[in-house]
């Protein structure tokens, strides 16, 4: 299918996009112009607390209720009307089926009936390059290319080596289960809440990080796992519950400080070796899991130590958002690399060595 023909940004047509992310359980929406964002709208869904994690039926049926009003709060936040759009960008995959149709369901729609184009994101792609947002009243430094950066967050750990915002190689992965989702499935053994993640960032402040030891999987080369750490902290539990039925209540704050230092220093040691055989000091962090008080504390650590120059997003830009998918799409509205309005969303990405 062909895609609408546009032009470069001038002084007299400036470049004005939509954006919206929808690919797990965070509705966003999120208005740039000119690589300057002027609204960032995110609506959040508490329904799956109960749940203990996120219900896919539940997520689409939510997506459908908050995408029109949160749309609507982007446009008006920015002062933008929907005739002074460029494009329409939106997260095509990796995530949720159902939740990522609903987004791009709204966006191909409105891409139509406005007659402009359509730029797709990789959510992985837009959480490297949430680095690069900018905003007209705050100061920013941007990493140069090429930089490493540690990509982790509830679905994925990855070391990416960053060429270019459409040149992107992962260096090591996840072979099974991601730190954020170790996290949360390690809160959910000891009755904590989900997600897990923040609450365990907040016991483990008054906890002692070597009051206990797990596993530490050993993985050849820059690829994770974090499956052998969970069953570790499962049988550890399981163990110290046989003894004492309260073991939980009496150590929950050194049980997440142990925990959260196990993960830690197994995501450092990684970046440190991949910092080692690339050659690359410029080193970013990004995802969801980046928020967390001991992996940020460890990264400007390990950065100290080693002479790295480091580069970590605010905090409202770490998780699902729907302004790294707005910067994403203004690097591409530039080289015109619009999307057919025929393409359909993915769960998973195809390739297991690029993000594009």
């Amino acid at each position: 299918m062909t895609t609408h023909s546009t032009t470069l940004p001038t002084p007299e047509k400036p470049v004005c996009i939509l954006a919206i992310e929808s690919s797990c359980d965070d509705t966003s929406a999120a208005v740039m112009r000119n690589g300057l964002l002027l609204s960032n709208v995110t609506a959040s869904q508490a329904v799956h607390e109960a749940y203990g994690g996120v219900v896919p039926e539940l997520a689409s049926r939510a997506h459908q209720q908050h995408i029109v009003p949160v749309v609507h709060a982007a446009l008006k936040q920015a002062g933008v009307k929907r005739e002074e759009l460029s494009a329409i960008a939106v997260t095509l995959g990796p995530g949720l089926m159902g939740s990522l149709l609903v987004g791009v369901s709204f966006a191909k729609g409105l891409a139509m009936s406005l007659g402009i184009p359509l730029i797709e994101a990789n959510h992985l792609q837009g959480h490297v390059l949430a680095h690069f947002i900018k905003t007209p009243d705050e100061p920013h430094t941007v990493p140069p290319y090429p930089f490493l950066c540690l990509l982790v967050s509830g679905g994925n750990s990855q070391i990416v080596k960053v060429n270019a915002y459409n040149d992107m190689e992962i260096l090591g992965q996840t072979i099974d289960d991601a730190a954020g989702e170790a996290m949360d499935k390690c809160s959910k053994v000891m009755n904590l809440g989900y997600p897990g993640g923040p609450i365990i960032d907040r016991l483990a402040r008054k906890g002692n990080p070597k009051a206990f030891a797990f596993s530490k999987p050993h993985i050849a080369g820059l690829d994770y796992s974090f499956s052998g750490l969970k069953t570790s902290f499962l049988y550890f539990l399981r163990d110290q519950l046989a003894t004492d039925p309260d073991f939980i209540a009496h150590h929950l704050e050194d049980l997440a400080a142990s925990l959260e230092a196990t993960i830690v220093d197994i995501l450092m040691k990684k970046l440190d070796l991949a910092v080692k055989q690339t050659g690359i000091h410029h080193v970013a962090l990004s995802g969801g899991v980046s928020a967390n008080t001991a992996l940020r504390d460890a990264f400007k650590q390990r950065a100290d130590k080693r002479g790295w120059n480091i580069y970590i997003p605010k905090f409202s830009y770490t998780t699902d958002n729907a302004a790294m998918i707005a910067i994403t799409a203004h690097h591409k509205f530039l080289d015109k690399d619009f999307c057919p309005l025929d393409k359909p969303a993915y769960c998973r990405i195809s390739s297991k060595t690029k993000l594009q």
